[in-house]
Order: structure tokens, then C-alpha cells, then sequence
């Protein structure tokens, strides 16, 4: 398992204390499922803290095993923490999303990029890392656009130009890249938008970021820039990326026109 895989230890500490008050209590992994309404391999990964122990498992093991609100009040630290959050608890929720609204500016967004663009990323990293380093975060990221197929999940994608603009690799990647775009945005679950040069100020200038949605509808935004990322669940930040999300899409062309835009681009290489 690779190290962006593994869960935030909250939740591992909280699906152990659900086991553990489970057991005191002679409750099966069955029972609780019957009880909570998920199926007993969804509570073994709560309880294992491979997925996030839901409000609502919490409550019901905290009224069977009468914890008196012991186990519920877990709940409140599940959350990413405000401070400078980590890649790792990133990887962790969006593994888990339904629903994922994405802006980038400069470069492609990780879903959506080819193998050779994400390569040519990978290698140009500063301080630079070695061969095998940057094949293991390729094929990981590779690995990772499998959530594309996730038919039940929307993806909405806005892309400023000058990330289709910058030439990575040269214009034969950049051209793959673009027809890559193309072939995605035919998806009946994806959404992909391009923000054109020329609208002067506007929501984004402050730089990228991507807003997830939970299967409890839970929204958790996400930042990062020079290698610092921050992961916000407060109501007030969400809500905030979402309006400029929101203001963002309105000045993009829509889905149509993107990909007449994206052609005309992929034309001139």
C-alpha cells in the first residue's frame, strides 16, 4: 500500500474504540451492521478505520453498547484539523467523495492527466528526485484516475487556459494531453469547463483548489500551493469555495464550446 493510501489515524482510532465497546458489549459486526443499516464488510472498515466512521455508526454503537454519548462525540474529531492539512488525509476523503468540483490554473488536474504529462511533472521536481521515485508517483497517480470510472460519482472539472497554454513536454504531450481532455469530457458523469484569457479579475486569481463531497454530503475543501496544502470542513470555508466554484463555472464556456475551444487549441500544435 502506497504511503498516500493510509487513512488519518482519527479514524483509526475511532473505528477501534466502535470494535472495542462492540466486543465489551458481546454485539457482532453483524448485528451492528443489521442495526445501523450497512453491511457488515462497510462496518469492518469503519471499525478498521479504512473508511470514515460515519455520524450515524457512531451513534447507533454508542446507543447498543450504552456507551452514553462516548462514542458519538468521536465524531466532531473525524474532520480534517485547520492547520496545514496533509496530502495523505486529501487522498483519504477524495477516495470516498460522490461528488468532486475542481479549478485549476496553471497545470492539468491530477484526474485528468496523461501518463507522459504527469511523468514530465513528476521529473521536473524541485529539489529533483530519482528515477524510481518519480515512476512510483506516476503509476500512483495513474492508479488514482481510476476514480473516473466510479459511474455513481460527478466530476466537474474548470480549467483556466493558460494551463491548456502551458506547453509540459513540448506540443506532442501537450496535444495528447488535449485529446485526453476530449475523450473524458464525453463521460455522462464529467464536466469539463474551460475559464478563457481576458475576463480580468475574477474568484480564481487566488489560485487553485478542489471542493469534495462525501456520501453523508459533507463538503471538505482542499488548497495547496508550493507544497503547503491546507484541507477545510468548517461551513463558513466551504461555503465559500463553493460561491467562487460557482461564480468560476458562469464565466467558463460551457461544456460544448470547451471542447469546440480544446479542438481548436489541439489544431495549432
Amino acid at each position: 500500500m502506497s504511503v498516500y493510501d493510509q487513512p488519518p489515524m482519527t479514524w483509526k482510532l475511532s473505528g477501534h474504540q466502535v470494535m472495542l465497546w462492540r466486543a465489551e458489549a458481546k454485539f457482532s459486526r453483524e448485528q451492528l451492521a443489521e442495526e445501523s443499516g450497512y453491511v457488515p464488510e462497510t462496518v469492518k472498515s469503519m471499525e478498521q478505520g479504512r473508511r470514515r466512521p460515519s455520524q450515524h455508526l457512531l451513534e447507533v454503537a454508542d446507543k447498543m453498547c450504552g456507551a452514553k454519548g462516548k462514542l458519538a462525540a468521536t465524531d466532531q474529531f473525524l474532520d480534517p484539523e485547520k492547520c496545514p492539512s496533509r496530502v495523505t488525509e486529501y487522498m483519504a476523503f477524495e477516495a470516498e467523495a460522490i461528488a468532486f468540483h475542481w479549478y485549476e490554473v496553471l497545470i492539468v488536474p491530477g484526474l485528468l492527466q496523461t501518463e507522459e504529462y504527469a511523468r514530465v511533472l513528476m521529473a521536473s521536481h524541485c529539489p529533483p528526485v530519482d528515477d524510481e521515485t518519480v515512476e512510483e508517483r506516476v503509476t500512483y497517480r495513474m492508479q488514482r484516475q481510476e476514480l473516473l470510472n466510479k459511474q455513481t460519482a460527478s466530476f466537474s472539472f474548470v480549467i483556466h487556459e493558460a494551463a491548456l497554454r502551458t506547453l509540459v513536454g513540448g506540443p506532442r504531450v501537450m496535444k495528447g494531453q488535449l485529446t485526453r481532455f476530449l475523450e473524458v469530457g464525453q463521460q455522462r458523469n464529467v464536466s469539463l469547463q474551460i475559464l478563457p484569457m481576458g475576463h480580468g479579475a475574477m474568484p480564481g486569481m487566488g489560485g487553485p483548489f478542489n471542493v469534495l463531497e462525501s456520501a453523508e454530503h459533507k463538503l471538505y475543501g482542499y488548497q495547496e500551493a508550493q507544497g503547503a496544502n491546507t484541507m477545510r470542513a468548517e461551513l463558513e470555508a466551504t461555503s465559500n469555495l463553493m460561491k467562487r466554484y460557482a461564480a468560476l463555472r458562469m464565466d467558463a464556456l460551457g461544456t460544448s464550446d470547451s471542447a469546440q475551444f480544446i479542438k481548436r487549441l489541439a489544431g495549432e500544435l
